[in-house]
């Protein structure tokens, strides 16, 4: 067991094996252990509840990590926890076969409340979520070092987490890119250079699904940031691409990804909105079009406003493709549930004056596993559907 750790208590009941306990249920230590702690957890009757992070200037009071009394969590629990994320990958869905870049950890989903590892080739970029996980960095490194000999890091995190955590942390500067290979199709994901790594696994089986259905067609990547959905249609035979993003430090980066396969997307830089009025109005009309943007909100309060955004672009895309065309749509925003983007895609359908008849509903790819009691490690919609007129 843990060495004498301090004890948080609750002061409500607690029925529920959901790793997040919040602040406003657990009682203020009377010596208040420093944010990101290892702490035992008790009942407000002190059963022993679990053992996790304190936080005491978070939201999230308590992130429970272990519930079996008799483990510790140590540098050897942290070897396990790693070594079984890093299992699940390897040996169950047997990733290496597809690919070098994959989610080697997705916080909840694997256990590990705080903390998202993502491997690109020999470069594990390691993004924490929580005090406790940010302080203890050195045990996590460690663990990944054994699962992946000689590997390089890069870690950050973002500010807004920074805050809410209360830690601070400069992100690693002058990591070089890696190179990497998916479904036979090569990317250069760059943590220095784009947001985050420029580079988002999720969308591996969704851009390999999607890539089949584009050969000799005419495909518009909507908010394509460095390219992922349109080199693979590039790569796959489309007859033409055309990519738009905002952007273009990420454009700059998806030139350098079409150069790598030996195709030519055209990329360009432009705001969506105006690009696909004036689209519409010049008849311009598209057989696959893709919108992937990115997130929207991480405010509550923001979700309405953040479905408006996504209604208004998605009306807008369906006025650009071709009758019996595809659109493929996605949100990244973890607040809009399935159901609300279903209703959003509805509403835009009508407001366009289109006939939607979805095919396929997915999500992220299978390394970003979530647990059914933590719903919240499922964050990525994504719908496939034919556009009738």
């Amino acid at each position: 067991m843990n060495e004498a750790l301090p004890t948080v208590r609750l002061r409500n009941a607690w029925r529920s094996n959901h790793p997040w306990i919040f602040q406003k249920l657990v009682e203020k230590p009377a010596q208040r252990p420093r944010p990101g702690t290892i702490v035992d957890i008790v009942g407000m009757d002190g059963v022993w509840i679990g053992r996790g992070f304190y936080n005491g200037h978070s939201r999230i009071a308590l992130r429970i990590l272990e519930t079996d009394p008799d483990v510790a969590v140590d540098a050897a629990w942290f070897s396990r926890k790693i070594a079984e994320a890093v299992r699940l990958r390897r040996e169950v869905l047997r990733l290496d076969e597809t690919s070098n870049a994959w989610r080697v950890v997705h916080s909840e989903g694997d256990g590990l409340s705080g903390l998202v590892v993502d491997r690109y080739d020999d470069l594990l970029v390691v993004e924490y979520f929580s005090a406790g996980m940010f302080r203890h960095r050195e045990w996590i490194h460690a663990a990944l070092r054994e699962q992946f000999p000689g590997c390089r890091f890069h870690g950050f995190a973002d500010e807004h987490v920074q805050k809410q955590e209360s830690f601070d942390f400069r992100e690693t500067s002058g990591t070089e890119a890696a190179i990497i290979t998916e479904n036979g199709i090569r990317f250069r994901a760059d943590p220095a250079g784009a947001h985050k790594t420029g580079f988002f696994a999720d969308q591996r089986d969704n851009r390999e699904w999607l890539s089949h259905r584009c050969t000799g067609k005419r495909v518009l990547d909507l908010c394509c940031n460095t390219g992922g959905f349109g080199v693979y249609a590039a790569v796959r035979g489309a007859a033409e691409v055309v990519g738009i993003d905002i952007d273009d430090a990420v454009l700059e980066i998806a030139r350098g990804n079409a150069k790598l396969n030996n195709v030519r997307p055209r990329f360009v830089q432009a705001d969506i909105f105006p690009w696909l009025r004036d689209a519409a109005n010049n008849g311009e009309q598209y057989d696959v079009v893709i919108l992937d943007p990115a997130k929207m909100t991480r405010d509550r309060d923001q979700v309405i406003p953040a479905l408006k955004k996504y209604l208004d672009m998605n009306k807008l895309a369906l006025g650009v493709v071709k009758p019996g065309g595809l659109l493929a749509t996605f949100s990244c925003t973890g607040l809009v549930s399935e159901e609300q983007f279903l209703d959003m895609l509805r509403r835009a359908a009508f407001y366009a004056g289109r006939t939607v008849q979805v095919l396929k509903i997915s999500g992220a790819g299978a390394d970003h596993p979530f647990m059914a009691h933590v719903q919240e490690s499922r964050y990525l919609k994504a719908v496939f559907c034919r556009v009738l007129d």
